[in-house]
């Protein structure tokens, strides 16, 4: 049975997750709209509702795991993109480019907060940065730390140059046209198979006692790396970041 911590955990990543994907997905729904396309808009997909947006599985995953999930793809006819060329680029592009700006955003709310958190400690010693006694104010900061992680890695996630992923969109534009039927049979045939392997093969493998490199848990340090080279969070920041982490990953 689910304990505290489980439901504390949900409320910190779930809701930023959620509006993650659905930014996410309204980038692309809009930006299919300006270059021509209805068919998003007339699917409903121009909005954002979350509703529109959720997929069943993926929601579930994200209510189970807080962590992981996806939402339905946007419907997009690439003949009536124009240009087709730089449309369907934008378009994919439009998707990680979304989070991206939601991840600065977040990152600056949170290095601005973080900077009126003040000092305790026994009497006697050096005071440390402390987070606010507040929970209300302590789970507002996890959950913009959560924000801002989950749209690093979904920037960075969607990137990846394999279907159906928007990263094999983008690398297809940037190919020569003579190469996109071979690159769009490869993809359609291998693309969502190497995907898999990349995602379930080192979980798969572990049961078997072989450890090779974990892509989720290298995606989640490179978000805090990335986050902590970009912001330039000062030591007292670091310090109380990592009680965070400690609030969104008990373990």
């Amino acid at each position: 049975m689910p304990d505290s911590m489980f439901f504390m955990r949900l409320l910190i990543t779930a809701p930023p997750l959620l509006l993650s994907l659905t930014i996410h997905e309204f980038a692309h729904a809009r930006t299919a709209l300006a270059f021509g396309d209805p068919t998003a808009r007339d699917n409903g997909r121009v909005t954002l509702n979350p509703l529109a947006h959720l997929d069943p599985i993926g929601t579930l995953c994200i209510l189970f795991s807080g962590m992981i999930g996806w939402a339905k793809p946007v419907p997009v006819n690439v003949a009536n993109l124009s240009p087709r060329g730089l449309g369907n680029f934008s378009v994919s592009l439009a998707g990680p480019g979304s989070n991206l700006c939601l991840a600065v955003l977040a990152g600056i709310a949170l290095k601005v907060s973080l900077s009126f958190c003040g000092h305790q400690g026994p009497e006697g010693l050096p005071a440390l940065p402390a987070l606010p006694e507040s929970m209300f104010a302590r789970v507002a900061l996890a959950m913009l730390l959560s924000l801002l992680m989950a749209n690093i890695c979904l920037c960075v996630f969607n990137l990846i140059p394999l279907f159906p992923l928007d990263g094999s969109h983008i690398l297809q534009e940037m190919l020569p046209l003579h190469l996109h039927h071979r690159y769009i049979y490869w993809q359609m045939h291998y693309g969502m198979i190497a995907l898999m392997g990349i995602i379930f093969g080192p979980r798969l493998l572990g049961n078997f006692g072989i450890h090779i490199f974990d892509p989720f848990g290298w995606l989640y340090g490179l978000a805090f790396s990335i986050a902590v080279e970009v912001l330039q969070f000062s030591n007292d920041s670091l310090y109380l970041l990592g009680d965070l982490l400690r609030m969104i990953y008990p373990g």
